[in-house]
Order: C-alpha cells, then sequence, then structure tokens
C-alpha cells in the first residue's frame, strides 16, 4: 500500500513535524502524489532547496512549474544557502497537495518542543510528526533535539536512555500530532523492533504507520 494512502494525506495541506526524516518523508510523498494531482512543497522553518524539484520563488513562476511539472518548491533564500517560508501570500491553496516542513531537528532522530515551535502553516488537515527509531536506546542528551523539553515532558532525566515509552508520551504531551510515522525501524534489533514499535503505538495513542524510508518498507501498526 502506499504510504501517502497509509498515513492518510488527503488534497489540502500536510504539516510535517518532528525528526528522523521529515525531508525525505516529504519527498517521498510528493513521488507518489504527483500521480494523483499537482504536488506543492515548502517549509515554515528552513530546508535546503531540492535538487530534483523545480525551484520557484514567486507565485508566478510558481503556477509556471505547477502546469508544466505538476510538481514545484517554493520559498524564499537565506544567506545560509536554506531556504525559508515562502514570501508571497495563497501558496496553501496553489497546489491539489501542499506538503509543509514545519519543524527543525539538526539532524537528530527524537525531538521536542518549545513554545514557539513547531510552526503549523494555517489550514494545515493534517500533521504527521516523524519519529526516528535510531534514536530509541541512546542516552535522550544524545538523540533528541531539545534534550532537556524532552526529558521533562518524559518524566526522567536527559542521560536516561530513550524508549518507545519515552518517545509517546512527548508527543501526547504536546498533542500536535494528528498520525505517527516510526521511520528508521531498520536501526533497531531485529528480534526486537516489532515490539518497540507496537509498544510505542499503544502508548501514543495515534494513528501510527511505521517502517523505514531508505529500504522503501512500512506498515500500519494501530
Amino acid at each position: 500500500m502506499k504510504l501517502f494512502a497509509l498515513l492518510s494525506v488527503t488534497p489540502g495541506v500536510t504539516a510535517l513535524i518532528g525528526s528522523g526524516g521529515k525531508t525525505s518523508l516529504m519527498y517521498h510523498l510528493s513521488s507518489e502524489l504527483r500521480r494523483h494531482g499537482t504536488v506543492l512543497l515548502a517549509t515554515t522553518t528552513h530546508i535546503y532547496p531540492p535538487e530534483q524539484f523545480p525551484l520557484a520563488l514567486t507565485a508566478e513562476e510558481c503556477e509556471k512549474a505547477l502546469r508544466e511539472k505538476g510538481v514545484v518548491c517554493t520559498g524564499t533564500p537565506t544567506e545560509h544557502g536554506k531556504w525559508t517560508a515562502p514570501a508571497f501570500d495563497g501558496w496553501q491553496s496553489m497546489a491539489d497537495f501542499v506538503l509543509v516542513e514545519a519543524d527543525g531537528a539538526h539532524g537528530l532522530p527524537l525531538k521536542a518542543h518549545l513554545p514557539h515551535e513547531p510552526v503549523i502553516p494555517d489550514g494545515a488537515g493534517n500533521v504527521i510528526c516523524v519519529v526516528g527509531a535510531s534514536g530509541w536506546g541512546q542516552p535522550i542528551v544524545a538523540a533528541a533535539h531539545r534534550s532537556d523539553r524532552f526529558a521533562a515532558l518524559a518524566g526522567v532525566g536527559p542521560l536516561t536512555k530513550a524508549t518507545p515509552e519515552h518517545t509517546a508520551a512527548v508527543i501526547a504531551a504536546e498533542g500536535w500530532a494528528h498520525r505517527v510515522f516510526v521511520n528508521q525501524t531498520d536501526a533497531l534489533p531485529r528480534f526486537s523492533a516489532a515490539f518497540m514499535v507496537k509498544d510505542f503505538a499503544k502508548a501514543v495513542g495515534l494513528p501510527t504507520v511505521s517502517g523505514s524510508l531508505r529500504q522503501g518498507t512500512w506498515q500500519r501498526i494501530r
């Protein structure tokens, strides 16, 4: 089954938050969704502009790319080479599917949020939290962006090894996500991976899909 269907991505704005593969998920979903309509990619934080998609700085450039290619990434360049949010109004409704990376995690597999995060765009009907399973078993201080906040929400110390239950507690306490994608399951011990993901899904209480974007495998858990 296609990943976009498992994650209930429908026309409109879908926001991707969390850690451990948001950008890779956004690119993969765009390739699947292109067969079902036009796709616009954007961020409300910062991303490096992708090489594999047309890029647009203005509404006019977006419209042209969507007519010709059916997919476009739009944003505003910064001095550090990354792009931030588009500088024009109405981009949230320019394509059938709008995928927005609405969070940053500094490349770490786990994440908690400060009060100003995530930056979810107006009209987002689906908020998918990405979790990097490679962080489970590592000390929270090493595996989680905003590690002090993560530890506090999980009710443990920052030197504690992160577990699926800790991660679920953080996501549930924050209350941002509609559903969860647990990525990087190929990094888990083979004999315990299924149990860890099932324990997470039970604890988080949200629709959960798990798998590995790198390997191209996934399944619905809850």
